[in-house]
């Protein structure tokens, strides 16, 4: 695999699904690892929001200080990405159900669909981790019209807490590697959903 993502240019966007950002960032050093360059966007709630899971600023440094170059925040600074030809695949880890109801519907009002819709307009791969607890309820609809768009593919999912969250799925992060390499090849990673994790 380090064959294969070593030089890659992976435009690298976060969304707001902050319970989530350990996995990404951990995520986002394998794909240095292997040689990959990031480019790296943060929509405007990920970069200025600080929780219980972390600070603002200590998130948009570390994935700053990850990619070695500044993080994409705003809508201005994301529309070169495809005019610019910057980027040969595009990640959205964590991919929020509000971000993935915006791809859905072509609107470009943050820093991360702007990256996304500016890179899709050279045709080339997009891979969506999703982490929503409502994956299965409202956002179902949304899922499945992405499902079925062509140049959107999955990093597989998994109902990380069926009992008490029924309707949530994230993605198995871990498997963000295999899925951008498969995306490379016009391939989707299967099963897309896995009752429990499989790794």
């Amino acid at each position: 695999m380090s064959n294969t993502l070593s030089g890659l240019r992976i435009g690298f966007a976060m969304t707001g699904s902050f319970c989530t950002f350990s996995s990404c960032f951990q995520q986002a050093e394998i794909l240095r690892g292997y040689g990959a360059e990031l480019i790296p966007v943060m929509s405007e709630n990920a970069a200025c929001v600080s929780t219980r899971f972390g600070k603002a600023e200590d998130n948009l440094a570390r994935l700053r200080n990850i990619a070695g170059r500044e993080v994409i925040t705003s809508v201005y600074e994301a529309e070169p990405i495809g005019p610019k030809n910057m980027t040969d695949i595009m990640v959205v880890a964590p991919c929020t159900s509000n971000t993935a109801a915006k791809l859905t519907s072509s609107i470009t009002d943050t820093a991360v669909t702007m990256a996304v819709k500016s890179h899709l307009r050279r045709g080339k791969p997009v891979v969506l981790a999703i982490a929503s607890n409502d994956s299965l309820m409202g956002s179902a609809k949304n899922l499945g019209e992405l499902f079925n768009r062509k140049n959107y593919y999955f990093v597989p999912m998994v109902q990380d807490d069926w009992t008490n969250k029924p309707a949530s799925l994230v993605a198995e992060f871990s498997l963000l590697p295999n899925a951008i390499e498969a995306a490379l090849s016009g391939i989707q990673l299967r099963p897309i959903i896995y009752h429990s994790s499989p790794v």
